[in-house]
């Protein structure tokens, strides 16, 4: 079973990339993208990246970020 972790701060991000924990992310209470992983984050930007050619770049203010875990 995954377990679901909200990221909010800069320590939740700054784990997210170092252990390139899966994450989702959604806007407007839509899913925009998923299993991705964090690449770069600033203040107001993440930088996801799941394929070798495909990066995203997702506002903090207006998206929700979700690390995924397996238990």
């Amino acid at each position: 079973m995954a377990t679901v972790r909200e990221l909010l701060t800069e320590a939740d991000f700054r784990e997210a990339e170092e252990k390139r924990l899966p994450i989702r992310v959604f806007r407007d209470d839509h899913l925009i993208d998923s299993l991705t992983y964090i690449i770069r984050f600033t203040e107001s930007t993440v930088i996801t990246q799941s394929d070798v050619s495909d990066v995203t770049y997702h506002s903090r203010g207006e998206c929700q970020f979700f690390e995924m875990r397996k238990s």
